[in-house]
């Protein structure tokens, strides 16, 4: 008897905490969706991530490497409105020059040639190209849970020079004090102008298409 008594009190100590977690992010989420007007939040780049996954291709494709190259210190900022969503703006850069091959996929001899055939004139052409910039011109919101969103930011790309219409779109979480937005999406280096490597007489090239992926985090600016 009394371990059935025990194992009731357990349960009902575990359902009490799990009404509490429940309610505590009802109100958390409650106070951010009811803000009034837009809130702007700046990037926070000791916390943000993307990343850029680039494969290859070709008769032979199978004998070169796939290229992992991180973007550090993106910067930014957003500004949402949940009341009126299609009023919130996303604003993010970053410097070419600091992309970094990580030297997953490839032989640790072969980085710093990766490396600098990336940032040279046969692909970013950093001396000329030095930002990659997204900005916004649309945002549309699908509610999932009372603080998580499924955005839709319509906006334009610039990268080598070029200026791309693009759809990115990203699960974004909403805290008291800050969000984080979670994607990828992918883009063909020939629409920015850049000609994608080859080897070997072509038998071996970097695929066109190249994967992103992005954990970025804002804080509410001061």
């Amino acid at each position: 008897m009394f371990k059935n008594q025990n194992r009731l009190a357990s349960i009902r100590r575990v359902a009490a905490w799990s009404s509490g977690a429940v309610i505590l992010a009802w109100v958390s989420a409650a106070a951010v969706m009811t803000m009034q007007g837009p809130s702007t939040f700046t990037i926070d780049a000791a916390n943000s991530r993307v990343l850029i996954e680039v494969g290859r291709s070709g008769m032979f494709g199978f004998a070169g490497h796939d290229h992992e190259v991180l973007a550090p210190a993106v910067t930014g900022q957003v500004t949402f409105d949940p009341g009126d969503w299609p009023r919130s703006s996303v604003s993010l850069h970053f410097d070419a020059s600091a992309l970094k091959v990580t030297g997953k996929g490839d032989p640790p001899s072969d980085v710093p040639k990766v490396q600098s055939v990336m940032l040279g004139e046969q692909v970013l052409d950093v001396r000329r190209f030095q930002t990659v910039a997204f900005k916004s011109r649309r945002v549309s919101a699908t509610p999932r849970t009372p603080n998580t969103v499924d955005l839709v930011i319509d906006g334009e790309l610039t990268l080598h020079g070029k200026t791309r219409p693009m759809v990115i779109r990203a699960l974004t979480t909403l805290e008291p004090d800050g969000m984080t937005a979670r994607g990828a999406f992918a883009i063909r280096q020939t629409d920015f102008g850049m000609t994608p490597v080859t080897a070997g007489g072509g038998t071996v090239r970097v695929k066109d298409e190249v994967q992103v992926q992005f954990d970025l985090k804002a804080r509410r600016a001061s």
